[in-house]
C-alpha cells in the first residue's frame, strides 16, 4: 500500500475534502534550504487543490487522515493516463503514414491518436480504491475517490 497523510478541509453530505499534509516533494530528508526538489516543491505547492471523497464515517475538519491507495491500482492508473494515450499516438502515426499523408501527416494522426487515447482512458470511468485511516486510532473507513 502506498500512503499519505492529509488533512480534511471540509466535509458536506457524505464527503470529505482532503489536502495533503507533507512537506517535502520526496520526504527523504529535512534538509530543505539546499535541494532543489524541495525548492520545486514550494514553488507548485500553491497550485494544490482539495481532493472529494466519499465518506461514510463522520469526520471533521481538521482531522489527520492517513489515505492509502493499492500498488495495482497505482499501476492502472498509469496505464490508463500514460501508455494507453502513447500507444493510441503510435497507432495513429502508423495508420497516417500507411495511408501516404507523410511526416505531417503522421503528426497530425499521433496527435489525435493520444487525444483519442485519453478520451478512451477517460471514458472508462475507473476511479481508484482509496482507503482512510485515522491517525489518532485505529479507525478505519473505506473513501472512494
Amino acid at each position: 500500500m502506498i500512503s499519505a497523510p492529509v488533512r480534511v478541509i471540509s466535509t458536506e453530505a457524505g464527503t470529505a475534502f482532503v489536502m495533503p499534509t507533507a512537506q517535502s516533494g520526496c520526504g527523504g530528508c529535512q534538509s530543505r534550504e539546499s535541494c532543489g526538489i524541495s525548492g520545486l516543491g514550494k514553488y507548485f505547492s500553491g497550485n494544490r487543490k482539495a481532493i472529494k471523497v466519499d465518506c461514510e464515517a463522520g469526520v471533521h475538519p481538521g482531522e489527520e487522515l492517513q489515505v492509502s491507495l493499492s500498488e495495482g491500482d497505482l499501476i492502472k492508473a498509469g496505464l490508463l493516463a500514460y501508455l494507453l494515450p502513447c500507444m493510441f499516438a503510435l497507432i495513429g502515426a502508423g495508420v497516417s503514414t500507411s495511408l501516404g499523408f507523410g511526416d505531417v501527416g503522421a503528426a497530425l494522426g499521433a496527435g489525435a491518436g493520444m487525444a483519442a487515447g485519453f478520451a478512451a482512458g477517460r471514458l472508462t470511468g475507473w476511479v481508484p480504491h482509496i482507503v482512510a485511516h485515522r491517525t489518532q486510532a485505529g479507525f478505519q473507513s473505506d473513501l472512494h475517490r
